[in-house]
């Protein structure tokens, strides 16, 4: 079938909206139409070659949700009609991994980066999958271990979101750091991920939430999210890992740091207390962006500790988060701030990169 989508031809270059051929689903695939999908942060590490986990030309895009069109043979867990948000981690629940209970690290997430059979082509050349979903498109293709079935009353302009910014978030303060009630708690980078810990961070009971970041719009945002205290680098007049230590008495229970850069990473290391601090690294650095920590940052006692969709089993887990969602108990829908149609995906980036967007939905 044909369908649209958005391309990635080069790292660097705008992506194209055209039409591809998406061929049906196999054995343990399941067709999707997608209806809405956010951008990421992680796309773009993608397009601007920053992080090439995959080879070109690419669909990009991880974070939608759609209904289920056709399931390939053998297929049990959905059918035509179901809604779904597909994930870039599957649960196969076989694997080591996924029966240890101590990990959503399922050896196929691992087992994507290498394979090179798609389901997309155009004028008779491959386009390759992103993650296993590729969400930028109108239709795919996708595992039956990373389609995870929702309720139906869910929007999907806005449960989108779930499949990354929310379970990313959520899940590195209830199941990566174990944030405990009268914690004191450090975020450095207040974008949709950033903004799902602060939330669940006041939901796991911290009473000293910190949010840092450059921008003042997002600090404002950041107190309707839950932050007791807000800190923009910019206009403090000293060191800050020093005047977040002060902040907390001696350094925060625990920190994340969901930029992706460095030098981020290690004042988040040396914010957290000495003897028993967490640490979490949430966003993605570059490949060619080391992280140097001095031994004894470590050496004292404090955890470092790194989160990947926080550490969240989506089929089995991320129903209940979206009913979180649902019922009330997670702001999910301030976190949208531009929808766009797949026209004017370009544009939904621009607005990510200047900082103007929390999540940008493209809605098909």
């Amino acid at each position: 079938m044909k369908t649209r989508a958005a391309i990635c031809v080069e790292p660097g270059h705008a992506l194209e909206v055209d039409m591809v051929d998406v061929r049906g689903p196999g054995p343990g695939e399941v067709l999707i139409e997608i209806r809405a999908s956010g951008l990421c942060h992680s796309d773009w590490h993608q397009i601007s070659g920053d992080l090439p986990l995959y080879p070109y030309p690419i669909i990009v895009g991880h974070e939608g949700a759609g209904v289920v069109l056709e399931v390939g043979p053998g297929v049990s867990s959905v059918q035509p009609g179901d809604h779904v948000i597909p994930v870039s981690i599957p649960e196969c629940r076989q694997c080591a991994a996924c029966t240890s209970g101590r990990t959503n690290l399922c050896s196929e997430s691992f087992a994507s980066f290498s394979r090179t059979e798609t389901p997309f082509s155009r004028n008779g050349q491959p386009i390759f999958m992103y993650s296993g979903v590729s969400t930028f498109a109108n239709h795919t293709v996708v595992k039956e271990i990373a389609v995870v079935k929702i309720r139906d009353d869910a929007p999907f302009g806005t449960v989108c979101c779930a499949g990354c910014a929310v379970i990313t978030g959520v899940g590195a303060v209830f199941k990566t750091a174990a944030v405990r009630p009268q914690s004191s708690v450090a975020v450095f980078g207040i974008g949709g991920v950033g903004l799902n810990i602060l939330q669940a961070a006041r939901m796991a009971g911290a009473t000293k939430i910190i949010a840092v970041d450059i921008n003042p719009a997002r600090l404002e945002i950041a107190q309707q999210f839950g932050a007791s205290h807000c800190v923009n680098p910019k206009t403090i007049d000293c060191d800050l890992v020093a005047h977040l230590q002060a902040l907390t008495g001696g350094g925060a229970d625990f920190s994340f740091e969901c930029v992706g850069i460095p030098q981020l990473m290690l004042q988040a290391i040396e914010t957290v207390r000495p003897g028993w601090g967490v640490s979490v690294a949430v966003g993605a650095a570059g490949m060619d962006n080391p992280v140097q920590v001095p031994s004894f940052a470590i050496l004292s006692g404090r955890t470092w500790k790194g989160s990947l969709l926080g550490d969240v089993r989506p089929r089995t887990e991320l129903p209940g988060i979206v009913d979180l969602y649902m019922d009330g108990h997670l702001d999910v829908d301030s976190l949208v701030t531009h929808r766009l149609p797949l026209e004017r995906i370009n544009e939904g980036f621009e607005l990510m990169r200047r900082g103007e967007a929390i999540r940008a939905v493209i809605e098909f």
